[in-house]
């Protein structure tokens, strides 16, 4: 086996190109960081016969697609932070439209939603309560809050209908 450092230095071009064409050149560089963090765990066990070009490439495209999954998960900036006032002047009324929204829901979305979203239990926990798997319970609670992001009113006027 050749040392690790000739395999980044013969590599590393490669795989910096992977990451620009998944990512572009502004989150290129952390993906190439982070392939070869993983490659560098993990080349002890490599087999002696490996591709390691294409084993390098596998792991630059995941490590791609996790960065991008991340930046899909950030919040976006905005100017204001938007004011939704209590029409009572209760905490529990400020969102009474959301938990008509959330009771739409069906009954496998609602519990993941409020399980994962709500009480921050992780998903293996949630489908050890709703008697499913953890890809279902994963599943549910996203195709639930893509529902509430179409349902539910993000703005409304005065007369409390939206725009």
């Amino acid at each position: 086996m050749q040392p690790f450092e000739r395999i980044v230095t013969g590599y590393g071009p490669v795989v910096l190109r992977v990451c620009r064409a998944v990512l572009g050149s502004e989150d290129a560089d952390d993906a190439w960081s982070e392939t070869f963090l993983a490659a560098l765990k993990a080349y002890p066990e490599l087999p002696a016969d490996a591709n390691v070009e294409a084993w390098l490439v596998t792991i630059a495209h995941r490590k791609a697609i996790d960065v991008t999954r991340a930046n899909a998960r950030r919040p976006l900036p905005v100017e204001e932070t938007p004011e939704h006032p209590s029409r009572t002047g209760r905490p529990q009324d400020w969102d009474g439209d959301l938990w008509d929204a959330l009771k739409a829901l069906p009954p496998k979305q609602r519990s993941a939603v409020a399980y994962h979203y709500l009480a921050g239990l992780p998903y293996k926990e949630i489908a050890g309560i709703t008697g499913g798997s953890t890809d279902a319970a994963r599943r549910a609670a996203a195709d639930g809050i893509r529902t509430l992001r179409c349902t539910y009113p993000r703005t409304t006027d005065e007369a409390g209908a939206t725009p």
